[in-house]
């Protein structure tokens, strides 16, 4: 069948498109095995990403609280060393006698006074309201007992204070115990 007016080269053509068809089926394959491969490195990466975007999360969250801790650990140090000065403004009032409560120096320390007691509060340090509740060593110091309820508090003596949820300084009590049979 092979016609006498095409040269040679044109009646061989038949098997030259199949030597090209497997030239693209070895290119095709070649893209397969790189898309493979990308797609591979793509998912590796983007788990990488993933992992490094959580680590920042929660790197930040952990610098967040420690930086909170330090600054709780810096109101406590400050406060802490200044309620001796609150208590005696305290105690200076407390001792001013009846005729001299009306004079404007008296007022002032009054004034100074609840000035300290605004700034605590803004730095959420509070005074702990412990009369008539029941001990707790890790609230109160005893510094005697007397006679009343048993295990109550029944005087404050020096005012202890919370920093948040922090005992800042304990309450000097008197606990309160059950009198002695024949006492």
């Amino acid at each position: 069948m092979s016609d006498p007016q095409r040269p040679e080269a044109e009646q061989a053509a038949p098997s030259a498109p199949s030597a090209g068809v497997e030239r693209q089926a070895g290119e095709l394959a070649q893209l397969r095995t790189e898309v493979e491969t990308l797609r591979s490195r793509s998912e590796r990466l983007l788990a990488n990403w993933q992992r490094a975007e959580a680590d920042i999360v929660n790197l930040r969250r952990r610098v967040d609280a420690e930086r909170a801790d330090m600054q709780m650990a810096a109101v406590a140090t400050v406060v802490g060393s200044l309620l001796p000065v609150l208590d005696d403004l305290e105690r200076a009032l407390n001792a001013v006698a009846e005729p001299l409560r009306d004079f404007t120096w008296v007022d002032g320390i009054w004034l100074t006074y609840r000035k300290f007691l605004v700034i605590l509060e803004a730095l959420d340090v509070l005074p702990m309201d412990e009369a008539g509740k029941s001990f707790d060593p890790a609230r109160h110091q005893a510094v005697r007992e007397a006679a009343g309820e048993a295990g109550k508090v029944l005087h404050v003596l020096q005012q202890g204070y919370m920093l948040k949820t922090t005992v800042l300084r304990p309450a000097l009590v008197v606990v309160g115990k059950e009198a002695e049979p024949g006492a």
